[in-house]
């Protein structure tokens, strides 16, 4: 979840299909799901590509009542979308009436250093805070996005008590 513009669609495409695409086409939601093996266990992701957030808040109230495990992306490059992804987080909380999300906050965009806003500190500090993951990334050069998604993975074993038992178990996840 986060601001329209700092590469939700490109992080989810780079991740399922492995590609990167350079136009920029705002969505409204798309949904995907990926099949992979993580640490011998076979799982099935739910991976749901939101709107930029300040478009449709009542569609965000119900990502945020259904998800299991949230990557809160802004962009390096934009420090309102950092201040966006910071109110996201509340919402969170608040809706889940839970302190202990799985939450991995995303810095995008890293390929754009010069025209870096938000400081890498800033970005590992709020994480600290938040007492969850921090990465930061790029899926023009394919850094760091399938961690995203395995630092939730991690996370919502964690919250759940572990991985499925047998491997053969398909383990969906809604992101």
């Amino acid at each position: 979840m986060g601001s329209g513009g700092v590469g939700k669609s490109a992080i989810t495409l780079q991740f399922i299909n492995r590609q990167f695409l350079s136009l920029y086409d705002p969505t409204i939601e798309d949904r995907y799901q990926k099949h992979l093996e993580y640490k011998g266990i076979q799982c099935m992701l739910e991976i749901l590509d939101t709107a930029g957030q300040e478009t449709f808040s009542a569609m965000r109230e119900l990502y945020m009542a259904n998800g299991e495990g949230f990557a809160l992306i802004y962009s390096i490059t934009s420090t309102l979308s950092f201040q966006e992804v910071e109110k996201i987080r509340s919402g969170i909380i608040k809706h889940k009436n839970d302190d202990n999300v799985p939450i991995v906050l995303v810095g995008n965009k890293k390929d754009l250093e010069a025209k870096r806003e938000v400081a890498l500190n800033k970005g590992k500090e709020t994480a600290k805070e938040w007492g969850c993951d921090f990465l930061e990334s790029s899926a023009k050069t394919d850094t760091n996005v399938r961690e995203i998604f395995y630092s939730l993975i991690d996370q919502i074993w964690e919250k759940t008590g572990g991985p499925p038992k047998q491997k053969k178990t398909r383990n969906c996840i809604v992101l």
